[in-house]
This record gives structure tokens, C-alpha cells and sequence, in this order.
């Protein structure tokens, strides 16, 4: 479980026991694997990466249980549960250069 979360403007930090975690919201929003953004049984995309602003961000992060953190996103989504055991496969995308 992580020692902390913060809400950034353009990211999403963890704070882990071993060091923290800045991820990208756009890329964490790209990453949600709920029912409207994954196939059920193959886990295929079904969310258009086009239709998420480059702009998104998270307006609330709550926790659920033990387990996860739920994200009410700046484009209206907000179905998508992130397990800390997900989170933590979840790397930061490289920056451009």
C-alpha cells in the first residue's frame, strides 16, 4: 500500500516505501482497465487514446478498501478502479526529448 498520493496539475504521484512514483494523468487515465475502457475477456482496448484530452487530470482521488484508488477524471470518467498491485506495474513513460 502506498504511504501517499498526491493530485498534481499533470500528474499523479505515489508515494511507495521505496521511493515515489510520478506518473503522467494522461497516461494513467490511457491505463484505467475498467469495462468502458477494456474488453472484459481479452483485455483489448476498447478506449480511443484520441478521445482523452492531452490536458486530462484528476479531480478526486479516493481509496477503496485496502486494495485501490479510485480517480474521478477531468474528462468525466470515473469508473476505473487502479489496484496498488496495477499501480505499481504502471512506470512513468519516457520524456520527449
Amino acid at each position: 500500500m502506498p504511504l501517499g498520493i498526491h493530485r498534481g496539475e499533470r500528474e499523479v504521484v505515489i508515494r511507495w516505501p521505496d521511493g515515489d512514483v510520478a506518473i503522467p494523468a494522461r497516461q494513467l487515465r490511457l491505463a484505467c482497465r475498467c469495462a468502458h475502457c477494456r474488453e472484459e475477456m481479452s483485455g483489448a482496448p476498447l478506449l480511443d487514446p484520441t478521445t482523452v484530452p492531452d490536458d486530462v487530470h484528476a479531480v478526486t482521488i479516493s481509496l477503496v478498501g485496502s486494495y485501490a484508488m479510485k480517480v474521478v477524471w477531468s474528462d468525466g470518467h470515473d469508473t476505473g478502479l487502479y489496484s496498488w498491485d496495477y499501480l505499481r506495474t504502471i512506470r512513468p513513460a519516457p520524456a520527449e526529448e
